[in-house]
């Protein structure tokens, strides 16, 4: 099961020209605290998708066992990310977990808990469940990436999901793991959660 981070966006709602993806969470990047924890859930091959500060972003990932490639579009929408890190993929990859790199809050045992509920079911996909919200982290199985590939908009595959998700497998999480970071406030929110746990 490989692994697809999204993490080329252009920060714009953090302001002040900051790139959310290098801010500090408990001693270490967003970015690489989130391949870390993909890494460790035995994702491989993890293809980390990059775009805003391609330069300073990869050097977050040194001594990862991860690759990246670079969105040029990374102000566009979401899908041209996720169509450039499933491009990535082998023709062995037969299933990929795809995450948002600003999803602070996603653990390594959510991650490792989507790919253990795949191996129980011929399911086209594991979908996350906040609640009554569905996010990402995914899993799709190979049957649905060339629907994937197809389809442009924001989201990780927002109108895949919808399409079927009477044939989705769904795994349930704390409502708090549905944080993300887009603004100073809601990096002030993670720092807070984060103390607290």
């Amino acid at each position: 099961m490989a692994g697809v981070i999204l993490a080329a966006g252009a920060s714009r709602r953090m302001g002040a020209g900051r790139n959310k993806m290098l801010l500090q969470l408990e001693g270490e990047s967003l970015l690489r605290r989130a391949a870390r924890r993909a890494v460790a859930a035995g994702l491989s091959p993890v293809v980390v998708v990059l775009g805003h500060e391609a330069d300073r972003a990869r050097a977050e990932l040194k001594g990862l066992s991860c690759e990246s490639v670079v969105n040029s579009d990374f102000t566009g929408p979401t899908s041209g990310s996720l169509h450039k890190g499933l491009e990535q993929l082998g023709s062995d990859v037969l299933a990929a977990v795809v995450m948002l790199g600003d999803m602070v809050l996603v653990t390594e045992q959510m991650l490792s808990g989507l790919v253990a509920a795949a191996r129980g079911t011929e399911a086209p996909l594991v979908v996350s469940r906040y609640g009554d919200v569905t996010a990402p982290p995914l899993l799709f199985r190979r049957a649905l990436f060339g629907e994937l590939l197809a389809w442009s908009g924001e989201g990780c595959g927002k109108a895949v999901v919808q399409a079927h998700r009477a044939e989705a497998v769904y795994v349930d999480w704390p409502g708090a793991a549905l944080t993300d970071v887009d603004t100073p406030e809601d990096f002030a929110t993670a720092q807070t959660l984060l103390a607290r746990s």
